[in-house]
């Protein structure tokens, strides 16, 4: 965070946590040091008992997210923490056991809080070969004690530098260049996860690397201290600088408030209207840069040129056949589930769950669905031009052209406006690492629909590929109000998970298993050339400086 700027220098802390440091100062921080242990992966836990699993305490589980109060060091899971907080009054902050950050139960995301930050790196420093205690003293505020203050806390900052420097060299020496966690300022996982998939992205990625919107000529040409596109810009150069330390995105959260006000907040937000959000604050600015109409179908801006495809929509008449054909842009595909699995009556009386016998929904599947005629109901009669009167008809939609980055959306959340209710579908999808679209194109539908006649239609892709690779996939955990975002990105044929400032390496059957929210795709020959070497790449002189990457893979 840049400290000159005061724009971005006055973000309000949890209100829990605060009151929770009111009432019971540094004690809480001071008991967890002890009961803390750093992994060999540099990571810091709580240390479980060697014989003891801890569970919750309401449903004896063991598996996923474990938190413990501070207040009372009962320990509950992701499904209950929030009903431990509300049957006991004040017990709103809670640590996450396997991260050892502290989390808001209210809030429902991780909190940033500097002084246990003091605490965590303290006995990290602690556990360094000859490391030494500086107990808290930092924030202890006893008296005996003020004098080694200053002392100590230049001790500990040269040997957290140490740690982070052995931290690096031994979990991510052999991380491709460009990843780097993203730390959490409040409920902003949602944040976190929809920039590392547009970050890596390439066509936005070289966009940025290669200047071609350069920050300093911006703020001169437009006098404007916000821009999103900087902002951006600013996190694609400390993204692929080389530095391995999670990089804190307060400088873009600040500009994004300020493009999109209404969602100003800190409770959790969407992914995907994050997502579609930052893409039109990306068009607008562009757009008065270009003196361009936001409404011209052919936009130039990036957001546009890697994202944007059309649609195409066929309305036929069932009583003459006359049919009638709209193109609508789009820059990403939003999918239903399967109807065979399961029906939304269901799922607005109670969430969907995995272990419920139901058929395997596929990607294949729901894109079979988005592009199916559907009979519209008798209250959708249309104005038919063959027949001059209000018909019965059928409507279809098939894709006329394909973007370069694929976004497909899958609508995990219902909302029942009848019942006033809404619930996440815990449904796993099974999608391909390497996607062929031919099958949804209008050339495909509509020769399907003539009886597959071969001959050329002026909506033929013939200039574009429809085989594409996936490089990022959004999923989303936990519930509906206390859910959490993660991505996993795809480099050089391998998976690395982004979970908030946590980077690590991890398996397709992971990838596979988790509940897919976003999905990734770029077009297959840009996902090839992508995966050429960026610790070769050039750099702009401009940019800042880059850390030396030799080791890097």
């Amino acid at each position: 965070m840049c400290a000159r700027n005061s724009l971005y220098t006055n973000i309000k802390p949890c209100k829990h946590l605060a009151d929770y440091k009111l009432r019971c100062g540094f004690n809480g921080y001071n008991s967890l040091q002890n009961c803390l242990k750093t992994t060999p992966n540099g990571r810091s836990r709580v240390d479980k008992h060697d014989t003891t699993i801890p569970r919750c305490s309401f449903c004896n589980g063991y598996q996923g997210r474990l938190y413990i109060c501070l207040m009372c060091s009962s320990i509950s899971c992701s499904s209950h923490i929030l009903l431990h907080t509300q049957s006991e009054n004040g017990h709103e902050v809670a640590l996450d056991i396997d991260r050892s950050e502290l989390y808001c139960c209210l809030c429902c995301d991780q909190v940033y809080d500097p002084d246990f930050d003091k605490v965590v790196v303290s006995k990290q420093v602690r556990d360094l070969p000859g490391g030494k205690s500086n107990g808290f003293e930092v924030c202890s505020g006893r008296s005996s004690k003020r004098r080694r203050i200053d002392s100590g806390i230049e001790l500990d900052l040269k040997k957290s530098k140490q740690l982070i420097s052995m931290r690096d060299r031994r979990a991510k020496s052999c991380y491709p260049l460009g990843l780097r966690g993203l730390n959490n300022l409040g409920s902003t996982c949602f944040m976190n996860s929809v920039l590392q998939a547009l970050l890596h992205a390439p066509p936005l990625r070289n966009y940025f690397l290669s200047d071609r919107h350069n920050r300093d000529q911006c703020r001169k040409r437009s006098g404007e201290k916000l821009c999103l596109l900087c902002d951006i810009d600013a996190i694609s150069s400390a993204m692929f600088s080389g530095d391995r330390t999670p990089y804190s995105p307060a400088q873009f959260l600040f500009s994004w408030w300020q493009h999109s006000s209404n969602l100003a907040s800190y409770e959790e937000q969407d992914a995907h209207e994050f997502f579609i959000s930052v893409l039109d604050g990306i068009h607008e600015k562009e757009s008065k840069v270009r003196n361009s109409s936001k409404d011209d179908g052919d936009c130039q801006c990036i957001a546009h040129r890697a994202f944007s495809g059309l649609l195409r929509s066929d309305v036929t008449c069932i009583t003459c056949g006359f049919t009638s054909t709209t193109y609508d842009p789009c820059i990403d595909i939003s999918l239903d589930w399967e109807a065979n699995n399961f029906s939304s009556s269901n799922v607005a009386n109670k969430p969907i769950k995995t272990d419920e016998k139901m058929g395997l929904s596929t990607l294949s599947g729901c894109l079979n669905l988005f592009t199916r005629a559907e009979r519209l109901g008798s209250d959708q009669k249309l104005y038919c031009q063959n027949c001059q009167e209000l018909r019965d008809s059928s409507k279809q939609l098939s894709i006329r052209r394909l973007p370069l980055v694929l976004c497909l959306h899958i609508k995990r959340f219902e909302h029942s406006l009848v019942r006033k209710m809404s619930r996440k579908i815990d449904q796993y999808l099974q999608f391909p690492f390497s996607l062929d679209m031919t099958p949804y194109l209008s050339s495909s539908i509509v020769r399907s629909r003539f009886g597959n006649r071969l001959f050329a239609f002026e909506y033929d892709n013939s200039d574009s590929s429809a085989e594409y690779e996936i490089f990022a996939m959004i999923a989303h955990s936990g519930m509906l109000e206390s859910g959490h975002y993660v991505t996993y990105l795809r480099l050089k044929n391998q998976w690395y998970k982004c979970d908030d400032a946590w980077i690590s390496e991890v398996d397709e059957g992971t990838v596979r298993a988790s509940q897919c929210y976003m999905l990734f795709y770029v077009q297959k020959m840009l996902y090839y050339k992508s995966n050429e070497d960026l610790s070769c790449m050039r750099i702009s002189p401009r940019r800042d400086p880059c850390v030396s990457t030799a080791g890097c893979c």
